[in-house]
């Protein structure tokens, strides 16, 4: 009996902890159809490495951060200045719930990161994206994708 219980929780605990992954040229198509080719001056290979390095495409990742903070979404946008997490003071320059940024159809998450990268840093506010994207050959992430 306790063998039965143990497995079930195990696989209630799998559901609940699968990820939603988009596919790099599913999510090169959605960028691309959200103008974000070319926004602020980042080309979609900038965007889909972004995604990459801080979420490895999985638009339902959540990181709680050393310093009470959260990241949310494929671009692990942070609760303490971009979105509300009803947990911890946000200064929420996206005026957008935290959890909106974790729905499949990206759009808080885009809008919210456009905000971002439209302040004087850029995608420098990703450390992820300066430490593996920024100043790298990046057209390897659109090999093989096709955007109509």
């Amino acid at each position: 009996m306790t063998r039965v219980l143990h497995i079930t929780v195990a696989c209630c605990l799998l559901v609940i902890n699968q990820a939603t992954r988009m596919h790099r040229c599913e999510l090169a198509r959605v960028l691309y159809k959200n103008e974000l080719d070319g926004y602020e001056g980042y080309s979609l290979n900038d965007w889909i490495c972004l995604a990459f390095v801080e979420s490895k495409f999985n638009v339902s990742k959540i990181n709680e951060n050393a310093d009470g903070s959260t990241d949310y979404g494929i671009f692990q946008i942070n609760s303490h200045y971009w979105c509300n997490n009803y947990q911890s003071h946000s200064e929420n320059y996206c005026h957008v719930d935290c959890e909106d940024l974790l729905e499949p159809d990206l759009i808080s998450s885009i809008n919210c990161a456009k905000k971002i990268i439209s302040g004087q840093r850029g995608m420098r506010n990703w450390l992820e994206w300066r430490l593996h994207c920024a100043g790298r050959p990046l057209s390897h992430w659109m090999t093989g994708c096709h955007l109509r």
